[in-house]
């Protein structure tokens, strides 16, 4: 659906993007990353036409954004991480003014404006200014004005910051949702959201392409490398000692006292079974175990990884 080829921008001696190149497949949710500064904010400026690269090209259903601008701003709906509202029209003028900018019929508008405000649930403030909605209601307000004339592409940039959690899973579910019937690309600071609705990823840092791939690869751990927590009723420095002695951990951390008990965070390497080790040196030393799970990698921790390698690898000066 969407193809980014070689994207380049400049400003000046600036170089924010650098030969970004992806994919977003029709009705997948990408989850779009990085950290301030990335570049984020400046590509999906360009994907919505409303910034020209330096090089490179943005192909949506084939045709070159650059060819047919207004055409493919008609199959975008973006929400900027500042809504562009305006506060002293009430919610039901401020929807009619961006139909009337997006060109939908009098006769569409009516059943499209009620469809939209049952989705984002904002019905019961339509008459109210945008000026005197919270900060919760001015954003699913501005979640509406993406969807108005039913784009096929989404591109939602921090839709969920200064939101409360209710607020937060709301959107998660909402977006979830529009997810069946759209192409959407998410691009937040919450990592927890990532996991929770998007099937692909997109990590760029320093203008470049750090990784990119579907969530599972960056949440399973590769090849014969585990990870655990094991909670332990003994001494934090005998616990600590145990695991030393044990050669299948690569590494471990101490997480935190849990009612008295040691819990740490375990990666094993190797062939063998460690969780069979970790239990016979906890029989020899009486120190009992009360829980041992398998766990996968966060995307938090993969994201930092990432990051941090980029960084020393020569990403920032």
């Amino acid at each position: 659906m969407i193809r980014i080829e070689n994207l380049v921008k400049t400003y000046g001696k600036v170089v924010a993007l650098d030969d970004v190149s992806f994919d977003v497949n029709k009705g997948e949710i990408l989850g779009f990353l990085g950290p301030n500064g990335a570049g984020k904010s400046t590509a999906m400026n360009i994907i919505t036409g409303y910034l020209a690269p330096t090089s490179g090209t943005v192909l949506v259903d084939g045709v070159d954004i650059a060819d047919k601008t207004m055409e493919i701003r008609r199959m975008i709906g973006y929400l900027p991480e500042l809504p562009p509202l305006y506060g002293d029209m009430t919610v039901n003028e401020y929807l009619n003014f961006i139909c009337d900018l997006k060109s939908v019929s009098a006769k569409a508008r009516k059943s499209m404006l009620d469809d939209i405000t049952y989705i984002v649930k904002i019905g019961d403030v339509r008459k109210r200014l945008v000026k005197n909605l919270s900060k919760g209601y001015r954003q699913r307000v501005g979640f509406a004005q993406a969807l108005v004339g039913d784009p096929p592409i989404l591109i939602l940039d921090e839709p969920t910051v200064g939101l409360d959690p209710r607020q937060v899973l709301e959107f998660r579910r909402i977006i979830s949702t529009l997810g069946r019937n759209h192409t959407i690309i998410l691009s937040t600071h919450i990592l927890q959201e990532v996991t929770a609705v998007c099937s692909d990823v997109v990590i760029i840092n320093n203008g470049k392409v750090a990784r990119q791939g579907a969530i599972s690869e960056f949440t399973s751990a590769g090849g014969s490398e585990k990870r655990m927590v094991v909670t332990f009723d003994g001494r934090k420095p005998d616990c600590e000692e145990l695991l030393k002695s044990i050669p299948e951990i690569s590494s471990f951390n101490f997480s935190r006292i849990d009612r008295n008990a040691a819990v740490f965070r375990i990666v094993t390497s190797g062939s063998t079974d460690a969780a069979r080790s970790i239990f016979r040196a906890a029989v020899e030393k009486n120190i009992p175990i009360l829980e041992m799970k398998s766990v996968e990698k966060s995307l938090e921790e993969e994201f930092v990884n990432i990051i941090s390698k980029d960084t020393s690898e020569g990403g920032e000066d």
